[in-house]
């Protein structure tokens, strides 16, 4: 799982981009126990959400025409204009130039040669996450890709993440995970999966997809809809992981949500 000692390449970070920012860090501060600081105009009103005084992700305010309604990830890297370099080199595209937020850190958001979004944080002040892998909190991250080989390769040369294939207990399923460069498995922060295996997810085209974890699915699930959210995916139980699920806001941001198997 994603190590939260912040090594280069995996998960620092998450963020929501919502038309309605009340109405969202309500939703979330119901289903989740998230609060929500509130961001200056030095920082265009970029919210830092935390649970219990820890942060989980940030928010900011985002038109109907600027981009629809989701959740990013952003990996870190010790030189995000290297990085950049390296996403050009690959066949990605940088959607923004990296750029200095304050003394937080730099960022740079690009889409890999599928389309996907995804961001790179290089940490100086913020080093990002201040909880993972609690409830509430930042689990895993997963790429939905019309072609799994072609996205470990690219994101393997621009990141250095290294692949491993699971075999899905029970199942003919094979699953491939990622993790940091020099790390092995157990370093393992998210998985690539091929769009057409989950309809619901390949609708929505290539995109990065974030699970937190909870420790009730079915009532985060049920306390979702009632907030006026809704279920994407039923809830299931993959043998040897943990049952999990995929909801929607009341905005239409997905995220996944889990509770893993205790590993052995």
């Amino acid at each position: 799982m994603i190590s939260p000692t912040f090594l280069d390449g995996a998960p620092s970070w998450v963020d929501l981009g919502t038309p309605d920012l009340e109405g969202a860090t309500a939703f979330y501060g119901e289903l989740f126990g998230w609060d929500l600081i509130p961001g200056g105009p030095e920082v265009g009103g970029y919210g830092m959400l935390t649970l219990n005084g820890r942060y989980v992700g940030g928010v900011m305010t985002v038109s109907d025409e600027e981009s629809p309604s989701a959740w990013s990830v952003s990996f870190q890297s010790p030189d995000v204009a290297a990085t950049a370099a390296a996403v050009e080199r690959a066949g990605g595209s940088a959607a923004f130039e990296p750029m200095d937020v304050l003394d937080f850190g730099s960022m740079g958001g690009f889409t890999d040669p599928a389309g996907a979004y995804f961001g790179v944080w290089q940490p100086k002040e913020h080093p990002g996450f201040g909880v993972v892998q609690e409830p509430g909190s930042f689990l895993w991250a997963e790429l939905y890709t019309p072609d799994v080989p072609a996205a470990a390769a690219f994101f393997g040369s621009v990141l250095g993440w290294g692949t491993d294939e699971l075999k899905v207990e029970g199942t003919d399923y094979t699953y491939t995970t990622v993790h940091p460069a020099g790390a092995g498995p157990d370093a393992s922060f998210g998985g690539l999966v091929r769009m057409g295996d989950v309809p619901s997810e390949a609708a929505r085209g290539p995109h990065w997809l974030p699970y937190f974890d909870v420790a009730d699915v079915d009532a985060t699930v049920a306390g979702a809809k009632r907030l006026g959210g809704t279920e994407t995916l039923v809830a299931m139980e993959v043998p040897g992981v943990g049952r999990m699920a995929n909801v929607a806001d009341p905005y239409g941001a997905v995220f996944a949500v889990m509770r893993p198997e205790p590993r052995q």
